[in-house]
C-alpha cells in the first residue's frame, strides 16, 4: 500500500538511500535536508532527475530539524499536498570524533539539538495530524553504540544516540494506543559507504586535544578507526540499512518487530538489545499494560 513518508537528513548517507528505497518500492516520499542549495544544490539535483527519470514520487523538502518553525512548516506543506502522512522516518544526526573532555559545552548541546531535540521538535509537528489520520509508523535510525561495543573518542555522539533510542522507547508505548507502531533500525559501524566519519564535528578546545594526541593516547584514535574498519566486512554495504527499513514499511501494521539490527561487524548489541527490549516487555506485564507494547486502534 502506498504511503506518504518523511525522512529527515536525507542529502547523503543513509537518508538518502532510504529516499530512493522506499521511493523505488512506491511510496510518496519526502526528502528532507537542512539546506536545499547546499553542496552546490546537488543533492536536490540528483533527486530531482532521478525522480523523473524513473517516474517516482520523490521530492526533495527543505527541514532543519533544529528550526521548530521549519519543521512546521515542512510537515504543513505534506499535508497540504497529499491531505495525510503515514511515516517519519528519523534519520538526521551529525556525529563528533574525539576526547571527550576537549568539546565544548555547546557542542554537546549542538549535537544533542540535532540527534535528539530534532526528532521530538518532528513528533510534535507531525503526530496531531497522525493521530487524526488513525495511525502510522515511526521509524528512528539508531545505532549499535547505545547498548555494543563502544570504542573511544565517541563519547558525544554516542551520548546523543543513546538519548534518541530512550526517547523512541518512550514514544512507543506513548503511541501505541493511538494505532501508531515503532521500529527502532540499530545500523552498525558502517566506515565505508557513508560520510559520518568524514563529516564528523572536531572538538572545539585544540589545547585539551593536544594533551591526548600529544601525551598517552597518540596514536589512540587512528587505532581505533582501524579497528572499527577491521571488524567490517569487505561486504557490508551500508544500503542495507535502507532496503531494511523499505522491508519495515512494507510489513503488515501490527506486525512489525520493535528492533531490527543491521551491523555487519556484529558489536554485540542486537545480543543485549535483545535482553534490554525483554526486560523492558516483562516489567510493563507486571504493571498492567502489557497492550502498550503493540498498536491497537482505539
Amino acid at each position: 500500500m502506498e504511503k506518504t513518508v518523511l525522512i529527515t537528513g536525507a542529502s547523503s548517507g543513509f537518508g538518502a538511500m532510504t529516499a530512493r528505497s522506499l521511493a523505488r518500492a512506491g511510496h510518496r516520499v519526502y526528502a528532507s535536508m537542512r539546506d536545499l542549495k547546499a553542496h552546490g544544490g546537488a543533492p536536490v539535483a540528483e533527486i530531482e532527475t532521478m525522480a523523473k527519470n524513473e517516474g517516482l514520487h520523490l521530492l526533495p523538502i527543505e527541514l532543519d530539524v533544529t528550526s521548530t518553525s521549519s519543521v512546521e512548516s515542512a510537515v504543513a506543506r505534506i499535508i497540504g499536498e497529499m491531505g495525510r502522512l503515514d511515516v517519519l522516518v528519523h534519520n538526521a544526526g551529525h556525529m563528533g570524533f574525539g576526547p571527550a573532555e576537549a568539546f565544548s559545552p555547546e557542542q554537546l548541546v549542538q549535537l544533542y539539538d540535532v540527534n535528539v531535540v530534532g526528532a521530538h521538535r518532528l513528533n510534535r509537528a507531525a503526530l496531531p495530524f497522525m493521530r487524526k489520520s488513525g495511525g502510522g509508523l515511526m521509524v528512528w535510525i539508531g545505532s549499535s553504540s547505545t547498548r555494543g561495543g563502544t570504542p573511544p573518542f565517541l563519547a558525544p555522539y554516542f551520548a546523543a544516540k543513546a538519548a534518541m533510542d530512550a526517547l523512541a522507547q518512550s514514544y512507543a508505548l506513548e503511541l501505541a494506543r493511538f494505532d501508531i507502531e515503532t521500529t527502532i533500525l540499530v545500523p552498525g559501524a558502517f566506515t565505508k559507504g557513508t560520510q559520518h566519519f568524514a563529516h564528523a564535528m572536531q572538538p572545539a578546545d585544540t589545547e585539551r586535544s593536544a594533551v591526548y594526541w600529544q601525551g598517552p593516547y597518540a596514536g589512540a584514535d587512528e587505532t581505533a578507526l582501524q579497528g572499527l574498519a577491521s571488524l567490517e566486512p569487505a561486504e557490508a554495504d551500508p544500503s542495507a540499512v535502507a532496503r531494511a527499513v523499505a522491508d519495515v514499511v512494507a510489513m503488515p501494521h501490527g506486525k512489525r518487530p520493535f528492533r531490527v539490527h543491521v551491523d555487519p561487524s556484529e558489536d554485540g548489541a542486537e545480543v543485549v538489545n535483545g535482553v534490554a527490549d525483554r526486560v523492558r516487555a516483562q516489567l510493563l506485564e507486571r504493571i498492567g499494560l502489557k497492550d502498550l507494547l503493540h498498536p491497537t486502534r482505539a
